[in-house]
């Protein structure tokens, strides 16, 4: 594992604790609740819910970078 670039940099007991509980999320997760929005804003577009299809189609983005997170996570632990 690398080593901390600058040492005087480290993060605080918040973001620490929410990387200990996010590295337990299965990777999974987040992919199929990006995929899963995707579906249920396609469903809302065929029933004409068009503003409702755009709020939930836009949660695809945050599901996966939430993803990217986890796994950046796991590899490279925290402080």
């Amino acid at each position: 594992m690398l080593e901390n670039v600058n040492p005087t940099h480290k993060e605080g007991p918040i973001a620490r604790v929410i990387e200990e509980q996010t590295a337990k999320i299965p990777s999974d997760v987040f992919l199929w609740a990006a995929l899963a929005s995707m579906g249920v804003s396609l469903t809302l577009k065929c029933l004409n819910r068009k503003h409702t299809a755009l709020f939930v189609g836009q949660w695809a983005a945050p599901f996966l970078l939430l993803g990217i997170y986890n796994k950046i996570v796991k590899t490279e632990g925290h402080d």
